[in-house]
């Protein structure tokens, strides 16, 4: 496991288990409820829909848990990519008394090599960002992530498709 350090902080990646569920139980404003599900809604989600194709993934700084988000290897990737061995990279958040701090960032920049250390077929990261959603735009781009001019109408309005090649 790679660990990174921002401003003297570790920040890794990990599986989702129930004991991270207090420390990434926060709640975001209606702002970013526009724009991402919170854990416990994307969790539900993955739990009502019995799906096997969904891996929820902590983020931890300093071994707390302070972030989450979703790898999505089921078909709702192909409306992103037509690439078989992509995944979709969904319901991304942050504590938001953590946000600001490169969390989210590093955490993007590290998703890469854990989906190749974890899914070994795995070839490319796949995501759609709101476009009034400049903050995640900016992180994304930041980490990696190419936009290339493809847009699509999401529940909130238009996105930015992104992609990553691993």
């Amino acid at each position: 496991m790679k660990i990174f350090t921002i401003t003297n902080t570790m920040i890794h990646l990990d599986f989702f288990k129930p004991e991270d569920l207090s420390g990434v139980s926060y709640t975001l404003d209606e702002n970013q409820m526009r724009f991402t599900a919170t854990a416990q809604q994307a969790l539900q989600s993955i739990s009502e829909r019995n799906d096997d194709n969904a891996f929820p993934v902590t983020i931890f700084q300093n071994d707390l848990p302070v972030g989450f988000f979703v790898l999505d290897f089921g078909k709702d990737k192909l409306d992103l990519t037509d690439n078989e061995n992509s995944v979709l990279l969904r319901s991304l958040s942050v504590n938001p008394q953590l946000q600001g701090k490169g969390i989210g960032k590093v955490a993007m920049q590290e998703v890469g090599t854990f989906v190749q250390n974890h899914f070994k077929t795995c070839d490319e990261i796949v995501l759609a960002v709101n476009q009034k959603n400049e903050s995640a735009y900016h992180i994304y781009l930041q980490a990696g992530y190419i936009y290339d001019g493809k847009t699509r109408i999401g529940r909130s309005g238009p996105q930015y498709l992104m992609y990553k090649k691993l």
